[in-house]
C-alpha cells in the first residue's frame, strides 16, 4: 500500500491518477485528515497504514505563479522545505521507503560548456544566486535536507504540461499569455513524470536525485510554432523584447530557465519521450477544460 501526500494538487492528482491506472491499492488524506508537518501527526497516519512506500507531492508554487511565493513566503517555506523535513525524520525512524516531487527551478541556464547540468551539479539558482526567487530557494533547501536519507528518492519536475487545458499547463499558459518571453528550458509531460517517478519506486531504484524530464530542451517560440501548427490557437504570439523588459513588471520575479540531463533516469532503464515529440504528441491529443 502507498501513502500518497499532496493528492489534491496538480502533480499530486497526476500521481494519483498513475496508482488507480496500476491498480496499485493507495490512501490519499486531505490536508484536513494529516498534517504531514506534524511529527505526531504523521507518525499516527503511518503506524496505522504500514505503507510500503510513501510518495510526496506537497508543494506550494504561489498564485497566480512563482511571483505569489514572494508575499507568502511562511506558507511556501512551510509546503516546500518543513514538510520534506518532518517527512525525512519521520520515515528514517520506521525504514520506509518514499519519494518528494522537487523541482529543476533550482538552477538557472547550463554548465559553462554549454552541456545540461546533471544530479551531481550543485543548485546555481539558490541562495548564492542574488535573482533567486524565494521558491527556489526553498526547494533547494528541502533537496539539502533530504541528501542525507538514502531512502528517499527525489524527482526533480521542470515546468509540468500535458494534454489536457489546465491554468498550471505550460502549454496552457502558452495559449493564454499576452506575451511569452524567450527562454530554453528542459520541461516534463505530467502523465511520463508521475509514471516514471512510481517506476522509480516500484523498481527499488536507489535513493538520491533523478531529473525527471523529457530528453533535448525547447525553446519558448519552438513550443509556440508546434502550437501554431495543431491549429489550437490562431493568435500571433508575442514576445517580450528581452529578460530585463519582462521582469520590469512590479513583484515579477527572475524565472528559472534551464536544460536538465535525464540520462541518469534513462540509464536505470526509465525512459521519457524526446520534449518536442512529446509536446506534439499532447497537443494532437489536447482536450480543452469544461467552460
Amino acid at each position: 500500500m502507498i501513502l500518497l501526500l499532496g493528492a489534491s494538487g496538480y502533480v499530486g492528482g497526476a500521481l494519483a491518477a498513475n496508482l488507480q491506472t496500476r491498480g496499485l491499492p493507495f490512501s490519499a488524506p486531505s490536508h484536513a485528515e494529516l498534517d504531514a508537518g506534524s511529527k505526531d501527526a504523521l507518525a499516527a497516519v503511518l503506524d496505522a497504514l504500514h505503507p510500503d512506500f510513501v510518495i510526496n507531492a506537497i508543494g506550494f508554487t504561489g498564485r497566480p505563479n512563482i511571483d505569489g511565493t514572494e508575499f507568502e513566503k511562511l506558507h511556501c517555506l512551510t509546503a516546500n522545505t518543513t514538510v520534506p523535513g518532518v517527512l525525512a525524520e519521520v520515515l528514517a525512524d520506521r525504514g520506509i521507503p518514499w519519494g518528494h516531487v522537487s523541482s529543476g527551478c533550482i538552477f538557472d541556464g547550463a554548465r559553462a560548456d554549454g552541456s545540461p547540468f546533471t544530479e551531481t551539479d550543485p543548485p546555481n539558482f539558490a541562495f548564492s544566486h542574488p535573482e533567486a526567487s524565494w521558491y527556489s530557494r526553498t526547494k533547494a533547501m528541502a533537496e539539502t535536507l533530504l541528501a542525507d536519507h538514502p531512502d528517499c528518492v527525489v524527482w526533480r519536475l521542470r515546468i509540468p504540461f500535458d494534454q489536457f487545458d489546465h491554468e498550471r499547463n505550460y502549454l496552457s499558459k502558452l495559449m493564454r499569455y499576452d506575451q511569452l518571453l524567450e527562454v530554453t528550458n528542459s520541461i516534463s509531460q505530467l502523465q511520463e513524470f508521475a509514471d516514471a517517478c512510481v517506476e522509480t519506486l516500484l523498481r527499488r531504484l536507489p535513493g538520491g536525485l533523478y531529473n525527471v524530464t523529457n530528453p533535448g530542451a525547447i525553446t519558448t517560440s519552438e513550443a509556440a510554432e508546434i502550437i501554431r501548427k495543431s491549429g489550437l490557437c490562431d493568435k500571433t504570439f508575442r514576445y517580450f523584447e528581452n529578460e530585463d523588459t519582462f521582469l520590469s513588471a512590479p513583484g515579477r520575479v527572475k524565472r528559472a530557465s534551464c536544460i536538465l540531463s535525464s540520462e541518469k533516469l534513462a540509464a536505470a532503464g526509465i525512459k521519457m519521450r524526446e520534449v518536442h515529440e512529446a509536446v506534439a504528441w499532447s497537443l494532437r491529443n489536447w482536450q480543452w477544460q469544461p467552460t
